[in-house]
Parts: C-alpha cells; structure tokens; sequence
C-alpha cells in the first residue's frame, strides 16, 4: 500500500475540548474536501482497495482507540466510514452496532436507535431499547428546563415509557432479556410507579448478572424498610455484601452499615475509595460531625481530584460553620469542574453560609437544570426558600425532592417545618412523623412532633416525644426543658423541677455554653421550687446563679433579699424534701429507663 502524503497548509492539533467549536477529528476530511482534486493529489486513486476486510480491521481498531482516548467525534468518524464498507459475511448487527454506539456517545439518541432497527442481538438490542428510554428522557428533560421554577410541578412525562413497557414485556414472558435487558425492564417499571413489579425485575437481574451494580443500587432505591429486605430472595455473592452495607446505610442503619463495610475492608477492599466515602456519608447521616469530617478530609487527601460526595462534606462544613475550608472547597471544585451538580450545591452551601440566599438558590436550580433527579439540590433548595420566607417554593421543592427519594427525613422534615409555620399543626404533624419514622433515633424529630401534639392539646403524646428525645440523646438540648414547662403548666412541680435539675447537669457537664438560652430559666424555676419547699439553701443557690443571667438577676436578687429575711426572722430549713424524683411511668414507654436525680448539687456545675 502507497505512502500517503498530505497536501496543502500543515493542520495543528487543537487544544481545545470536544465540543467546543474545535473538532480536530474531521478537520483532515473537511480541510481535503475544500480543495479541488485534494484526494487525487494525496495520491488516492493509486490505493490498494482489494482487501476490504482489513480495512474494516484498521477502522475499527483506530475508533476503538480514539474511543479509549476521549476522542469521541474522531471515534465516530471511523464508525462511519466502517459501516458503509459492506462485507457478505459480515454480521449486520456489528455494524450497526459500532455506528450507533458512535452516536449514543454524542448523545444523538434518536440517531442510534435508528440505525439498531431489526437487530437481533443482545447487545445491540439492549442499546436500541436504552437508546429510546433515553431520547425521552431527554425531551422530558428539555421540556422541563423551563419548568423548574418553585411553583411549577413539572409533570412533564415520559413518552416513551409505556411503548418500552409493552416490548419489552414481551422478551420478558419469552426469557429473551439478559441481566442488562431486565434491568432496563425494571427502570422502566419504576418510572412507571408499578414498583412491586420493578423490584421483582431487579431481583431478577440481580441473579443473571450479580456483578452489575447498576441493578443493584435500582433494587435499593425501592426498599422502604428492613422487614422489606429480609423477603427478598438475592443472590448468594461478594456483591451482595457491598448491596447489603449500601442499603443499611440509606435505611439509617448505621451500625450494621458500618459493620459491613469494615468487613468488607478487612477483606481486601482497604484502599477503595468508595467505601471510605460511604463510611464518611454514613457518620453524617447520625450526625457524628468530627468523624465524618476527619474521614472525608482523608478522602481528599487520598483523591484530591474527586467530586462525588463532595457536596455531602460541604455540609458538615456549613453545620460547622467553616468558611474558610467551605470557600477553598468551592473554588478547588470549581477549577476541577464547574457544570457539576455536586459543584453547584457546594457552592450554594457557600453562599447560603454567607447568608445570600438567592444566590444560593440560583445555584441549586443550576444543579437541577444538570441533573432535575439530584436529590440533595431539591432539598437544599427549600431550605433557601425557607431562609427567603417563601414557603409555597419551598413546599414545591421539598415535594419534588420526596419525588426524587421517599426516604429523604430532611424533605419531610422540612415540609413539617414550612406548614408549621402557616400555622397547620394537623399538615405538619403528619410530615413530622414521616420524618420520624424514618429517624426513629433523631431527637430533633421527635422534638419537632412533641411541640406539634402540644399545639394540638395532647399533652400526653408531647411528653412520651420530649421524654424519647432526650433518652435517644438530645443534640439540640432543648427536650427536657420542653418537658419541665409542660409540667409547669400543669401544675406538676415535682417533675418539672427533676427535669430543670438534669437539664442543668447535662449542660454543663458536656461543656456547653452557660449562656444557653434556658439555663436561666431552670434556676429560675428551681430557685421558686427549693424557697416553696422552705429549703433556704438550696434556693438561695438558685437565686445566686440567677444573679449571673441578665433576664433573671432583679428576680433573684429579690429572693435573696426574701430568704435573708424569713432567716432573721426564725425560719428554719426544711429537712425533708418534698418526694423522690421520678417520671412517672407513663412516660417510660418503649422500655426507657427512668431516672432518678438527687437534689441539685450545685457546686458540681460552676461554670
């Protein structure tokens, strides 16, 4: 075969990224058919065309490497010439195949399908099916760009879905899908919310093909509890163990999602990357900030250059209040890649800490004009809306996240939050105990439902939530003293002091602020309570410790002035307090223990 020589200007390779206006794949063949009798002058009438065979061979070893290199058009560009080149033994499908997998690369969906009309294979099947699901989830997607607003529903469906459902129904009944061809039968199910079927598909899928994680994480979008997964029937594999951690993990089961991923390093898999993050998203998810933080500041060291994951650690810094570390974070992601969703949300977090929500919310919605499913973008955003007192956007924003993920306590959450604020109780009640039910542990939850039966005069449902709050850890330290003014309000002054009292010693025996917003109140309540019983030392404690805080310090000194009076005047301390401090035990529901407290010690908690 003849050396071929170019002619004409020398042709620079281009620096630019694909797509950009510089495609130097088809910049040869352009440059050559602008010039008269160009492919005359390459010397092309005397190439040898004989062998046909081999010249398929070359077309498609240099699109499998520009393929292996990113170059996507010059990929594309050597399918093509491969498919017009027609061999009698060829196999159709082949070469339908690698054009349409040319332009199932660059997106041209309708493109590729076309061209996969008829074929019989597995593999070319598969695409031509994938290639309609996605073509309509593009138009959905193109459709609902403008749609996003905070007010607008965006029901804007599928075509194509219903037309897939029913082909592929029928290799189904004919067991002519293979695992990627069942779990394209179970999206399309799911997005048709027929979701017993869908999980039944996957299962499938899960047992013709265990190692397809896709089919996987599908099965695990669908399970709403554990009693769920103990029914199903999964196949016995190493994969399982890596479904079994995911899946405790968006359950909340965080211990169990722990155990398993430690197992699963210590069988080899300690440097992978994913499993740390997991690790790192699953300490955030109970909340245990300073771990996840340390963890994913590994992680990055590990992998500077990762993004996935990363609007999870901007989190953890906006609850701490980092900006520093949140500014270098947004600017880092946003020199790897700035059209990211999780660089948007980043970003967003950045300016929201900074109190400028609607930048913030301008930034979500560029998240979601990315990828419209991004769960965290939807819920974040309410959240800004909520900061912006609109909650008609926030409640639309916190739908379509629930849309998104049924899972997602923080939607729930915040869809409690915004009708308690118009005033709803009924509206927020029943967002609240979703949000419960699926963080049966968080005491913020169960605050929020112990206020809300409160507003609704069930006195004795707010006081199994405050009591449960505080059993299950208090992180906001708010549940006891919630439930020292339920008891104030009716008139049970025993309780109401034993809460103030263990109030008082959980503050400051963890080392909080003295100033918290309800310390002052407790020796305020305490220092009445100890005067009432006549026990002048202990009230005279209180009142002193009242003297410390702005709002009680008149109050206290008044009492003081009373104590010394009633001392000058005879009276004696009472040498018996009132009655042991117990709860009563209808509040010690679901087998919590109730505790006993000794009399206010109070030069334990000096501040």
């Amino acid at each position: 075969m003849k050396t071929f020589k170019r002619t004409g200007p020398k042709i620079e390779p281009c620096g630019a990224p694909l797509g950009t206006g510089c495609q130097p794949d088809g910049a040869g063949l352009r440059l050559a058919g602008t010039r008269a009798g160009g492919m005359a002058a390459a010397g092309l009438c005397g190439a040898d065309f004989s062998d046909l065979r081999e010249i398929k061979k070359q077309l498609l070893s240099v699109a499998e490497r520009s393929r292996e290199r990113g170059l996507q058009h010059s990929g594309k560009a050597s399918k093509v010439l491969n498919s017009s080149v027609f061999l009698q033994e060829d196999a159709r499908d082949l070469d339908a195949y690698t054009l349409a997998k040319s332009y199932f690369d660059l997106k041209e969906y309708d493109r590729a399908a076309y061209f996969l009309r008829g074929c019989k294979s597995q593999k070319a099947y598969f695409l031509y099916m994938y290639s309609r699901y996605l073509s309509g989830e593009k138009k959905k997607d193109d459709e609902t760009v403008d749609s996003l607003g905070p007010l607008e529903k965006g029901q804007v469906k599928n075509e194509a879905l219903r037309e897939l459902r029913v082909e592929l129904s029928k290799k189904h009944k004919a067991r002519e899908l293979d695992g990627f061809g069942l779990y394209l039968y179970g999206v399309v199910l799911r997005k048709l919310d027929l979701v017993k079927e869908a999980i039944d598909v996957f299962v499938e899928a899960a047992h013709v093909l265990p190692l397809h994680w896709g089919a996987w994480l599908e099965l695990c979008n669908l399970i709403t509890d554990k009693e769920m997964l103990k029914f199903l029937s999964l196949p016995d594999t190493w994969m399982k163990e890596f479904f079994l951690a995911h899946i405790y993990t968006e359950l909340q089961l965080i211990e169990e999602a722990l155990q398993k991923y430690q197992s699963l390093i210590d069988a080899g898999f300690s440097k992978s990357t994913y499993i740390i993050s997991q690790i790192a998203v699953a300490y955030h998810n109970i909340r245990d900030i300073d771990k996840a933080l340390s963890i994913f500041n590994e992680l990055r060291k590990q992998d500077p250059y990762r993004i996935e994951n990363m609007d999870t650690f901007s989190n953890l810094l906006y609850v701490r209040s980092m900006k520093p570390e949140l500014s270098y974070l947004a600017h880092n992601l946003c020199e790897i890649d700035k059209y990211r969703v999780e660089t948007c949300c980043v970003i967003g977090n950045y300016y929201s800490l900074r109190s400028q929500h609607e930048k913030a919310a301008l930034y979500f919605q560029r998240a979601l004009k990315l990828n419209p499913r991004y769960l965290g973008a939807w819920t974040l955003m309410g959240h800004e809306y909520m900061e912006m007192k609109n909650t008609s956007a926030a409640i639309q924003a916190y739908r379509h996240a629930i849309e998104v993920n049924k899972r997602d306590y923080r939607a729930w959450y915040g869809l409690g939050q915004t009708y308690e604020i118009l005033k709803m109780p009924f509206y927020c009640l029943y967002y609240y105990r979703r949000a419960h039910q699926l963080r049966p542990n968080d005491s913020r939850m169960l605050v929020a439902l112990g206020e809300c039966y409160e507003k609704l005069n069930q006195l004795v449902e707010a006081k199994k939530c405050y009591w449960r709050a505080y059993a299950v850890g208090d992180v906001e330290k708010m549940a006891l003293v919630k439930l020292a003014k339920l008891h104030e309000q009716l008139n049970e002054s025993e309780q109401a002091a034993q809460c103030y009292i263990k109030y008082i010693q959980d503050i400051y025996s963890c080392g909080e602020i003295v100033e918290h917003l309800e310390v002052s109140t407790a020796f305020r309540y305490l220092a009445q309570y100890y005067f009432k019983c006549k026990l002048w030392d202990e009230a005279s404690a209180c009142a002193q410790k009242c003297c410390a805080f702005n709002d009680t310090r008149e109050e206290g000194k008044a009492l003081l002035r009373q104590i010394l009076q009633l001392r000058n005047q005879g009276e004696t301390s009472s040498t018996e307090i009132a009655a042991p401090f117990f709860l009563p035990a209808s509040l010690s529901a679901n087998s919590t223990p109730t505790r006993r407290v000794s009399p206010l010690n109070l030069s334990s908690v000096t501040p």
